[in-house]
């Protein structure tokens, strides 16, 4: 991507949903933040091609591309490929104090935490009668997430939405599907839209 096919988008938050480590630029990023909040999911930029394999490898000047980042998602393994712990609240704090004003920490079955201005948010997972796929369940919380974010929700109840969203994505095939009526229904009272 380059800057100039973007520049006259009208947003409050840019999701970059990476695939791999240089789809984007700092440079890019930094133009980016001059203009709203950048989202990003890290799983990208910590996978890059050697040969014709896709290989795991360290986000190269992580701190410095943290600056321009203002939410990130993680989940469990990235969050220990990027900090060296274990400890969600620990790796948090840590991702944190490199720029992100938003970091979420997503554990499957466990739920997700979140780091905001400094408070820990546990969300519960929801339950689900069968799994079918999990391939793109971070692509969907995310999705979740920032459109509740968008609207002006506070990030525990965005982070509900979202959590309810993966559920209904995993009993089916292929993307999220599922209506905001579904939604409301699995995350019951914690659903506020």
């Amino acid at each position: 991507f380059k800057f100039n096919e973007v520049e006259n988008i009208n947003a409050n938050i840019c999701h970059l949903g990476t695939l791999l480590s240089d789809d984007f630029t700092l440079d890019f990023v930094k133009q980016l933040h001059d203009c709203g909040k950048v989202s990003v999911d890290a799983q990208g930029f910590l996978r890059k091609v050697v040969g014709e394999s896709v290989e795991k490898c360290d986000w190269a000047n992580k701190k410095e591309w943290l600056k321009y980042i203002d939410i990130i998602k993680v989940n469990e393994m990235e969050m220990e490929a990027l900090t060296g712990g274990t400890d969600p609240e620990k790796a948090a704090q840590i991702i944190a104090s490199w720029g992100p004003s938003e970091v979420l920490i997503t554990l499957g079955s466990l739920g997700s935490r979140i780091l905001h201005e400094g408070n820990y948010i546990t969300i519960p997972s929801y339950k689900t009668s069968r799994i079918v796929d999990t391939t793109g369940c971070g692509d969907t919380y995310m999705a979740g997430y920032l459109y509740c974010r968008a609207q002006g929700r506070n990030p525990h109840d965005s982070a509900c939405f979202a959590a309810a969203m993966c559920t209904s994505k995993l009993s089916h095939n292929g993307p999220f599907s599922g209506t905001i009526e579904e939604i409301r229904e699995i995350g019951g009272t914690d659903i506020v839209i």
